[in-house]
């Protein structure tokens, strides 16, 4: 089969790969899509130790089951899921917040991706999808559960209704974009997004339809927010959510940019901000957003770039370059 292989630091190539092998609990999927993901963009420049050269990376998919060693999937059925695998059996599986499992493993990190015509996963990772559902609709329920997911623990933390609130989002990627489409949908009014990429700020306005600002100088200046999703995670952008977060307000941090850096613990001591970590999602978001998009509380998701998966390097190198505005660009391996 045909799969798109990271082999070094800012190169993806095009190679046969042997077809899946299938575990017990398992299924052979037929990939109809898989989408870049900044993670993915992360290990093709070399940053993450744990994706190393070799792997078949893409972790965001939709796909027919084309064969089965579980009861509860049969061929022909169209799932998407949850591309981390967690043991179900530690205290935050138990508790229904598997993303915190210790010891999950990962598609395209410690098994093969979704990059490739075909690939292997257990079972009780997918979820079952509408059969009118598109399969590039279906391929962004990864990262929209990232956003519900975040948006959801914003929500609990707040003193009030974000609706009365302004709302700052840091990033116009995929991630921020989704958050700011939700946020629309759930009906807050003032939200801002800052995205410095000129085609991708210009996207994020037109589908979004928020104010959107291309530099942060101006969102740290007014510290008038009551919510902030980073959805970058960079020190950069660290700095501007405390910056522009108001007293009592709340920062959600869900960008992995940087793994370290400083942040202003006396504003968040003296004005009793709230920091909050949002990582992943977990199964009951997928089911979730899986409804969400089916009603189509994403908008009509026109933003979407769809690719071939042997356009897969070109697909690399241009979001490597910036030369793509979309701020989602699925591969295809049927196209």
């Amino acid at each position: 089969m045909h799969a798109l292989v990271y082999t070094r630091p800012n190169e993806v190539r095009l190679e046969e790969r042997p077809y899946p092998e299938m575990a017990d609990g398992e299924v052979i999927l037929r990939i109809e899509a898989a989408g870049i993901c900044g993670s993915d963009m992360h290990a093709y420049h070399g940053h993450d130790p744990r994706r190393k050269p070799g792997l078949v990376l893409g972790h965001e998919f939709a796909g027919v089951v084309v064969e089965s060693r579980d009861a509860s999937l049969a061929p022909g059925e169209r799932v998407s899921g949850n591309p981390s695998i967690t043991c179900g059996a530690c205290d935050p599986c138990l508790q229904g917040r598997e993303n915190l499992c210790s010891t999950r493993t990962m598609v395209g990190m410690t098994r093969p991706g979704a990059f490739a015509e075909f690939m292997s996963i257990p079972a009780r990772a997918l979820i079952r999808l509408p059969a009118d559902m598109a399969a590039d609709t279906a391929a962004l329920t990864e990262p929209a559960a990232t956003a519900l997911h975040a948006v959801n623990l914003a929500q609990r933390a707040l003193h009030r209704p974000m609706q009365e609130g302004r709302v700052l989002v840091l990033g116009g990627g995929a991630i921020g974009l989704l958050c700011a489409l939700l946020l629309r949908h759930h009906g807050v009014d003032r939200v801002t997004v800052v995205e410095p990429n000129a085609g991708r700020a210009a996207s994020v306005r037109r589908h979004a339809g928020c104010t959107v600002l291309e530099s942060a100088d101006e969102a740290a200046a007014s510290p008038d927010h009551d919510l902030v999703l980073d959805c970058v995670g960079a020190a950069a952008t660290r700095r501007t959510a405390f910056a522009a977060v108001r007293p009592g307000g709340v920062v959600v941090h869900v960008g992995l940019q940087d793994w370290a850096s400083e942040i202003d613990m006396r504003k968040l001591t003296l004005a009793e901000v709230t920091l909050a970590g949002a990582f992943t999602y977990t199964l009951a978001d997928m089911r979730a957003t899986v409804g969400l998009l089916a009603r189509g509380a994403f908008g009509d998701l026109a933003w979407i770039e769809r690719r071939g998966l042997a356009d897969g390097p070109a697909a690399f190198d241009d979001l490597h370059n910036g030369r793509t505005a979309s701020a989602k660009v699925l591969l295809k391996p049927a196209a």
